[in-house]
C-alpha cells in the first residue's frame, strides 16, 4: 500500500504536464509522514515557494502543526504563514459569533508569536461553505460580504503578496 501511495504522489507531481501554473496547492493531512517527504522531494526541483499551514484553535491540532512547522524548517520550505480555521462560528442569520472550539493555549496567534512565523488570519466556520462546495459554486462569489468570505480574501491576498515578493 505504501509504495502505491508514493507512486501516485510521484505520478501526480512529476508525470502530469501541468503547463504554466499560477499556484499549485497540495492539501495534505497533518503530520510529517513519508508522503510529506516524497512531496517535498518531488517539488523541490520546481522550487517550492512556501507552505501555508492550517490549524484549528485546539491544542491537539496545534501540536501537529508545530511538528509540521519544524518539518518545513528542517527541509528548508519557507513558511508563508498559519491560518486558523473554524476560529469562531458566525450565524448566517443573526450574525452572532460563538466560539465553538475555544483555544486553551492561545490558539494559532500565540503559537505563531512563540515560533516567530506569520499569522495569516482566522477563518470563521460558516455552514454555507460546505453547501457551496457541494454545489460547486465558489463561496466567496456566492456570499462575498460574509465574515468568512472577507477572511478568505484577506488570507489569499497575504499569500499572493508573499509569492509575488518571493519571485521578484
Amino acid at each position: 500500500m505504501f509504495n502505491s501511495i508514493i507512486g501516485i504522489i510521484k505520478q501526480f507531481l512529476k508525470d502530469v504536464n501541468w503547463g504554466e501554473l499560477d499556484y499549485l496547492v497540495v492539501d495534505t493531512p497533518p503530520g510529517t509522514s513519508d508522503e510529506h517527504i516524497s512531496i517535498v522531494q518531488y517539488l523541490k526541483e520546481s522550487s517550492i515557494t512556501g507552505a501555508v499551514i492550517v490549524t484549528t484553535p485546539q491544542e491537539i491540532s496545534l501540536l501537529d502543526v508545530r511538528k509540521e512547522i519544524n518539518f518545513c524548517k528542517k527541509v528548508n520550505i519557507p513558511i508563508i504563514g498559519v491560518v486558523e480555521n473554524m476560529s469562531i462560528f458566525v450565524c448566517p442569520n443573526c450574525k452572532a459569533e460563538s466560539v465553538i472550539f475555544p483555544p486553551t493555549t492561545g490558539g494559532a496567534v500565540k503559537m505563531c508569536e512563540d515560533m516567530d512565523i506569520p499569522f495569516l488570519g482566522s477563518l470563521p466556520l460558516d455552514p454555507r461553505i460546505a453547501r457551496s462546495c457541494d454545489t460547486g459554486k465558489p463561496f466567496i462569489v456566492e456570499y462575498p460580504d460574509t465574515p468568512a468570505a472577507i477572511a478568505y480574501r484577506s488570507v489569499v491576498d497575504k499569500v499572493k503578496q508573499f509569492c509575488e515578493d518571493t519571485t521578484k
